[in-house]
């Protein structure tokens, strides 16, 4: 491992070194060689015990290296944050051929797919989402504290939950190292005009306020008693904008 940029190496990311739909700030924890550490990483793998989050993968699946979350873009959040930044949960979907250190958890999924990924990313970076994580969050959100969180389940062909992949999807994919994620949920990848990014931040908020089953005035009261001082009113008609009209679909 190197503190200092190789060529060859693969970044270390921690959690400043993401933040919501920006898979790379720019912030290194390091960089590490990545035969050394893939090879770590995969005899670690292969000694997990049944206690282990690995044990409900299969054999053959374990005993392939290419495997490996790294090779994939994966769902990370930021353990170090508390309930009085302008955020609580951190999340993105992280790139591929990234190593994360201890301050950047992510998600490993034995079952579903790409589009379930981008349905929960999408949730999580929901401000109903964090309005309710601030509830709990003192410091870090460990997955004692994650795992209990109400995600909303409707099923696959219910237009919200199709709207909330969409959207998440496309804010997820800003270059060309999402493609082949990009394409298995559906979705175009590139960068994003802010004023388009935005909406989609506001429809995603108000559509995932609708999974929840929220009301107006409740989505209201979420906005007015999420951050004690802060402007919300430009976010909130943005938001309310599509609260108030059925769920779109992405050309």
């Amino acid at each position: 491992m190197s503190f200092e940029r190789e060529d060859a190496y693969w970044p270390v990311y921690k959690g400043a070194s993401f933040d919501l739909w920006n898979p790379d700030t720019g912030v290194r924890y390091a960089w590490a060689d990545p035969t050394p550490v893939l090879d770590w990483l995969q005899r670690k793998r292969l000694k997990a015990t049944k206690g282990s989050a690995h044990r409900e993968f299969s054999v053959a699946h374990l005993q392939e290296e290419r495997t490996l979350p790294c090779f994939k873009p994966r769902i990370a959040f930021r353990d170090v944050t508390n309930r009085t930044n302008q955020r609580t949960i951190i999340a993105c979907l992280l790139p591929p051929k990234v190593f994360v250190q201890h301050s950047a958890p992510y998600f490993l999924w034995p079952r579903g797919d790409e589009k379930d990924e981008a349905f929960l990313l999408g949730v999580l970076c929901s401000l109903p989402l964090d309005w309710y994580a601030r509830r709990f969050v003192e410091t870090h959100v460990t997955y004692f504290v994650l795992n209990p969180f109400p995600i909303p389940r409707p099923h696959r062909d219910n237009p919200l939950w199709q709207r909330i992949v969409e959207i998440a999807g496309r804010l997820a994919c800003p270059d060309q190292r999402f493609a082949e994620w990009a394409e298995a949920v559906g979705v175009n990848w590139g960068p994003l005009a802010t004023d388009e990014k935005e909406d989609l931040v506001h429809e995603l908020d108000a559509v995932v306020a609708h999974s929840y089953d929220l009301t107006e005035r409740q989505l209201v009261h979420v906005f007015e008693t999420f951050h004690e001082g802060w402007d919300y009113h430009d976010r909130l008609d943005g938001v309310l904008k599509h609260f108030r009209t059925p769920p779109k679909r992405l050309p």
